[in-house]
């Protein structure tokens, strides 16, 4: 079941519950009240968190406290889930995902165990848990990369698969090979996009995001001493046919300073967080052909952007 589509934010870092605040905003501009309780009393206590989202679903990662929680924001049901084999381990790197099964409608949390050994030898360990039957298992396939990775925490999901941006640290003449990684929620098989070479070779910081369910890279570079935010989105689906669509500026004519870009509306609208001199962060919305920067008054000292649709999932 959908409704307009809406953006879900975060105020503040959930480390005690009187710093954590919620509002959600449809691409109408129309505002919808959602208070405090809206996020479950389990997320508000995580020492620290990382959130993902997927058909209307929020899963929060608490890799200290070995703890996942998928939550509905619009029914205000959660499932705690426990994270397996966590323990800090210098040979190990734990990479978490999250998505809803677009065949089953089944919501599947990924764990992924990659060896710190250079080589490549030794396969990852994978993990899926699904709601459905609550219990973690190996994966449907067996086709389990050995490429030694580095996982950025962020990722989306498009049609069903799970996207990560990567660096292949090893396998880059200049120790830098970014790609992105793929894992299909219904066979459960890995794959790898490869990025343009301007992309795949950058030093310049990336991150990606779905507007219009596509993915979208970020690629925030620093050109003639100014700051400013390249936007690629991938063309049909085919990898390394990326578009640049446009740039958004480092500074608002006013000369706040464009922290960093949180989201887009299905607009096509830019969420970014804007910083005043001397003052906390602020939501706004940048129109790419106008330029212009709309504030949406939500300001606080994090900020977080999450698109979801209501849905009766865990109901």
């Amino acid at each position: 079941m959908e409704v307009p589509h809406r953006q879900f934010r975060f105020h503040s870092k959930s480390y005690r519950p009187t710093e954590t605040a919620t509002s959600a905003h449809t691409d109408t501009d129309t505002d919808i009240d959602i208070d405090t309780d809206t996020i479950p009393q389990s997320v508000v206590n995580l020492v620290e968190h990382y959130t993902d989202s997927s058909h209307g679903l929020l899963c929060s990662f608490g890799e200290t406290d070995r703890k996942a929680v998928i939550w509905n924001p619009s029914i205000r049901k959660a499932v705690d889930v426990v994270l397996p084999h966590m323990a800090d381990d210098e040979m190990y790197t734990i990479v978490l995902g999250f998505g809803v099964c677009r065949e089953t409608t089944d919501p599947k949390i990924i764990k992924i165990r990659i060896s710190s050994d250079v080589e490549g030898l030794i396969p990852w360990q994978v993990e899926v848990f699904t709601l459905s039957a609550r219990v973690w298992r190996s994966t449907y396939s067996s086709n389990v990369p050995s490429k030694f990775v580095i996982f950025d925490e962020e990722q989306v999901v498009v049609g069903g698969v799970v996207y990560w941006l990567a660096n292949d640290r090893v396998g880059a003449e200049d120790g830098h090979d970014n790609l992105i990684v793929s894992f299909d929620l219904t066979s459960e098989e890995f794959g790898e996009v490869k990025l343009p070479d301007r992309l795949a070779n950058t030093r310049c910081s990336l991150c990606m995001f779905k507007p219009r369910e596509s993915p979208v890279v970020i690629e925030g570079c620093v050109e003639d001493y100014k700051r400013g935010y390249h936007v690629w989105v991938m063309k049909d689906g085919v990898p390394k046919l990326f578009e640049k669509l446009f740039t958004i500026s480092g500074h608002t004519p006013d000369g706040s300073l464009v922290s960093s870009v949180l989201g887009f509306r299905k607009t096509g609208e830019a969420l970014v967080e804007l910083q005043p001199y001397g003052s906390v962060g602020t939501l706004a919305a940048y129109e790419p052909y106008s330029k212009a920067f709309s504030n949406l008054g939500v300001s606080g000292r994090y900020i977080s952007v999450y698109s979801y649709t209501k849905t009766l999932l865990l109901l």
